[in-house]
């Protein structure tokens, strides 16, 4: 027992189910467009948003031609049914959507035309003025390699937010606040002592916490990739490249 006392550690969440996805629903019912695969569909272009309005910068157009373009696209994604054209070899959500992103610069807004400011249609709610402050600070990379490197932030994202919740929900907010920094990496045991004072804990159970948060960290990694691809077995490739854009 450390000498600042112990605690007793939060209880293990359930492990993360890996049943029908939400792409699997949306490309299983591209043919018959319904109210469930539109909402899924909506809540993953809700959370992947950014990486696209990213590409389309990338691709040289200014900050109100991307905002209207990347409204416009995901309005036409439903509007034309894009999903009917879905196929096996565009089985990852984030393949898909790049595709059908750049389909739509060369063709459908050449034939429209460029949208009048305030014009667009709005399809979901963005927070492009947030959405450019953190593009001015991103490196400069090529277009479709800034897109998946920004898809992997933004699942990440997405896995932190859950975990953000979760432990809070549980009444452990303040321990998670001190062990986030360790999901990606160790720290020294003299870290865990200190984190262990701060929060009346022994050292050996703040490295059994760090041991949990991570195995529910990678728990919620694997359903949330499991949410952007269309069958199980590409969830291990799909973990393995995303990891490697990142690194």
């Amino acid at each position: 027992m450390s000498a600042c006392g112990t605690s007793s550690l939060p209880a293990n969440s359930k492990p993360a189910q890996f049943t029908t996805t939400h792409w699997s629903l949306v490309f299983a019912a591209g043919q018959n467009f319904s109210p469930s695969s539109e909402e899924a569909v909506a809540k993953l272009c809700e959370n992947y948003w950014y990486p696209l309005y990213y590409y389309v910068r990338r691709q040289g157009h200014g900050p109100e031609d991307a905002e209207d373009l990347t409204q416009q696209f995901f309005a036409r994604l439903l509007e034309k049914n894009y999903l009917s054209k879905a196929s096996r070899d565009r089985g990852k959500f984030r393949s898909f959507l790049l595709g059908s992103m750049k389909h739509f610069l060369v063709n459908e807004w050449k034939r429209t035309g460029r949208l009048k400011r305030g014009g667009g249609q709005s399809f979901i709610s963005f927070d492009f003025f947030r959405a450019e402050s953190r593009y001015t600070f991103e490196p400069v990379s090529a277009p479709e390699y800034a897109y998946e490197k920004q898809w992997a932030v933004a699942l990440v994202e997405q896995v932190i937010k859950g975990l953000t919740h979760e432990y809070g929900a549980m009444g452990k907010g303040a321990l998670y606040a001190e062990l986030k920094g360790f999901i990606w990496g160790e720290e020294s045991s003299a870290s865990y002592a200190e984190i262990g004072c701060r929060l009346n804990m022994a050292e050996g159970a703040v490295k059994v916490s760090v041991h949990r948060l991570r195995q529910r960290f990678s728990a919620l990694l694997r359903a949330e990739v499991a949410n952007t691809v269309s069958g199980s077995e590409e969830i291990d490739d799909e973990l393995r490249h995303l990891i490697a854009v990142l690194s």
